[in-house]
Formats: structure tokens, C-alpha cells, sequence
């Protein structure tokens, strides 16, 4: 098994800022909404299987970064300043802010403004499931390991990932292709001989 690093994107992370009845500033929003097609490049998509990430996500250590850039930590698992919930929607998180980061409160200032309201996540890829209607190609992510979640100001796949995923599609349109090739040479065979 080939285990991949990748990101992806979610359209619909509808972040908010709160303060909680202790006066904690939060930020709080879905970082993956399950089965929701995001398409990545021309007629190839992506979605999230449910069961691609475990249900004991919030034991895991995982960070919540501003635009996956790994000096902007804003909250961690292993530290309790990020609570991660899987529901039947996706992956809620919850980041309680630093109020001695000045760079944090900037952060949480523009997602109270609406600046900022978009979210992706980085993760490794340990299964997926490619799937073709002769017109679009879905690969489902169906067993992923979560490393960071991320708001993000400019939700884009950085021209490498694009680069290696098209590489996906075209090896599993090959592996497609011969698999017909197969099972016509089969029927051929078998006729033959009838």
C-alpha cells in the first residue's frame, strides 16, 4: 500500500466565531463534510467516505493551522485547544483561540468579519476507491489518517498535488482500460474454443 500525503478543500465549512459562557473565543465550523463532491481538476472528483476517518479522531493528534502554513498553529488535540467531533454530516472541529497570540485573534477577527470562511485538511491516504461513468472519474477516500485541519483564505491544490492526482486518474483509467481489454481477449478466447 502506497500511503499519500494530500490535501483537500471544503466548499461548504461555514465558519463562525463564538465566545463561550467562560468568555473563551472559539472558532468552529465542519473541516470535512462527508460525500460532497469537490471536483479537483477537469472531469476528476473527490469525496469522503464516512468511514475514512476514525471515530476516535479527537484521541489523535492533530493541529488546526491558518492555511496549512505550520507557524500559524491555532489549536492541537493533544493539547485540548482543538475538539474534533465526527457526526453524520462530517467532521466538526472546535478551536479555542489564544488570546496572548495577537496573530490568532487577527485570525479570528477575520472569520468574525467573513474575510475568511473556507477550510481544507491534510491528510494521508491509506485507501480510496476510484470509480468512472465514462465521462467523470470520483475517487472516495475511504481510510484516511488526519494530520491537520486548516481555515484557509484561498482554498487551492498547489500544482503538484494537481500534478499527482491527474497521475492517479490516468494510471486508473489504464488499469480500466486494460481490465476491458481482458475480459473482451477472454470472451474471444472462450469462443473459440466453444
Amino acid at each position: 500500500m502506497t500511503i499519500k500525503k494530500r490535501t483537500s478543500l471544503v466548499d461548504n465549512a461555514k465558519f463562525r466565531t463564538a465566545e463561550t459562557d467562560n468568555g473563551e473565543k472559539v472558532i468552529e465550523g465542519y473541516f470535512v463534510v462527508f460525500d460532497e463532491l469537490t471536483n479537483l481538476f477537469g472531469d476528476f472528483y473527490e469525496k469522503v467516505s464516512p468511514d475514512a476517518i476514525s471515530d476516535n479522531i479527537n484521541n489523535q493528534d492533530v493541529r488546526a493551522l491558518y492555511d496549512h502554513d505550520t507557524s500559524k498553529v491555532l489549536g492541537r488535540t493533544k493539547s485540548g485547544t482543538l475538539t474534533l467531533t465526527k457526526d453524520s454530516k462530517g467532521l466538526w472541529g472546535k478551536i479555542v483561540v489564544n488570546e496572548d497570540d495577537s496573530e490568532a485573534l487577527s485570525i479570528y477577527s477575520k472569520i468574525k468579519r467573513g474575510d475568511v470562511s473556507q477550510a481544507s485538511f491534510g491528510f494521508y491516504i491509506n485507501d480510496e476507491d476510484y470509480t468512472s461513468n465514462g465521462n467523470s472519474t470520483i475517487s472516495t477516500l475511504t481510510d484516511i489518517e488526519l494530520f491537520e485541519v486548516s481555515v484557509v483564505a484561498f482554498p487551492a491544490y498547489p500544482s503538484t498535488e494537481i500534478s499527482a492526482r491527474s497521475k492517479d486518474v490516468e494510471s486508473f483509467k489504464q488499469r480500466q482500460f486494460e481490465a476491458r481489454k481482458n475480459k473482451l481477449l477472454n470472451q474471444l478466447k472462450e469462443k473459440s474454443h466453444a
